[in-house]
């Protein structure tokens, strides 16, 4: 009587494990032309993994071999054909990889997910094309499926800024911020931080520069790295007849940012000699130099100002400094031949400039992308090449042997 009470649910529950064993195998395994095929043996073969290394290790026609052979164990393995169509796109074979992707949207009975993730793909072979509509429908169409996509958000939003739709862009990167954790906020308040410059930008080329005011300080306020925003708020200022304003605003960006203060000094130097306030600029430039003895840019900065105002014979020490810490770049060269001119080629400190020179490595001041090493030759605030924001990093390359002494 008790053991019957029980019968019930044991029936119950060895039906669940029946029915769990079933679904198990059913996921392995698939009924196909009257053959019973294993789902796994295609990621299972060794095609699937050698590809898999060759594709790590940037061996791209071997990974494409080893799919390929790996996709004709099962051809219904999803998941391969998908990677297939990726590496065609990455190797510039975009028109191959829209087949691919295009053909597994018609295999039946995908899922939603399934659906969603090759439409992902499909929208970056389109973007890679330069099918720009295309992508931008495909994108939409995988967030009405999958609204929380955060893949498709991310490409939609690099779509609208290619297209300079900022405002677009700063949408989509404000849902993106809702769904991302508490450990990517920073890096997402960078983002919309630049996102806002660039609204500010665009409001201050329509004329309105209020609307123009604001969005450079609610750029500052989510970012205070947000560098542009500094130099065209005390640009705003300026125009606006607040030179007070503008001034406190540069050496804000001064102290926040130290590495790029040689911006704000070119804006501090013009300020100080249109109301002749030489002495105060030059006491902050030699204030910074003593604050920060290896910036070399401030150095050529206020060295070629020195020069300028009939001061060469003092800018020398500067220049030569400058040269010592930073050797391959040009600009340098170029401010001591300058204040060389000026000296009439004073013979002892042109000696001193070739012994300064004499293992230096020649670039125009290259600045290298940290995300996909693109180089340039000014600084950027977003990559053209990999679209990455704030990316952009001095790059030097120290001289052969270290001087006996700072100059």
């Amino acid at each position: 009587m008790v053991v019957s009470g029980y019968l019930p649910l044991v029936v119950g529950l060895l039906a669940l494990l029946l029915g769990l064993a079933i679904g198990k195998a059913w996921e392995r395994y698939k009924l196909r032309d009257g053959r019973w095929i294993d789902r796994r043996r295609a990621r299972e073969s060794q095609h699937y993994v050698l590809g898999l290394n060759f594709l790590i290790s940037n061996q791209t026609d071997l990974a494409i071999e080893e799919l390929t052979r790996a996709a004709r164990v099962d051809a219904d393995a999803l998941e391969i054909h998908m990677i297939l169509g990726n590496v065609y796109r990455e190797r510039g074979q975009v028109s191959r990889a829209i087949q691919v992707h295009q053909a597994l949207l018609q295999r039946p009975k995908l899922t939603r997910i399934e659906h969603s993730y090759v439409l992902l793909c499909l929208g970056l072979d389109y973007k890679r094309g330069g099918f720009v509509d295309r992508a931008l429908e495909t994108f939409t169409e995988v967030l009405r499926l999958t609204p929380d996509n955060p893949y498709a958000l991310m490409y939609l939003q690099k779509l609208h800024e290619e297209q300079h739709q900022w405002a677009e862009a700063h949408r989509i990167r404000t849902q993106l911020m809702s769904l991302d954790g508490p450990d990517t906020q920073p890096r997402n308040q960078a983002i919309l931080s630049f996102l806002e410059y660039e609204l500010g930008t665009s409001a201050l080329t329509d004329g309105h520069r209020d609307r123009a005011r604001r969005h450079f300080e609610s750029a500052i306020a989510l970012s205070l790295a947000t560098t542009p925003a500094y130099l065209q708020l005390g640009d705003v200022a300026l125009a606006a007849g607040d030179a007070s304003t503008a001034l406190s605003t540069w050496m804000q960006l001064v102290a926040h940012s130290p590495e790029r203060a040689h911006l704000a000094f070119e804006r501090v130097q013009q300020l100080a000699e249109q109301r002749g306030a030489l002495a105060e600029f030059q006491d902050r430039c030699r204030r910074f130099i003593d604050q920060y003895p290896h910036d070399w840019r401030i150095r050529v900065m206020f060295g070629s100002h020195l020069v300028r105002h009939g001061q060469a014979r003092d800018a020398m020490p500067l220049l030569l400094a400058a040269l010592t810490q930073n050797p391959h770049g040009l600009t340098v060269h170029q401010a001591v031949w300058t204040a060389l001119l000026a000296l009439n080629l004073d013979r002892a400190l042109v000696q001193q400039y070739i012994e300064a020179a004499r293992t230096a490595v020649f670039f125009l001041d290259p600045h290298v992308c940290l995300k996909c090493h693109y180089r340039s030759t000014e600084l950027l605030w977003q990559c053209p090449h990999c679209h990455e924001w704030n990316s952009f990093v001095e790059e030097r390359i120290a001289a052969a042997r270290q001087p006996a002494a700072d100059l």
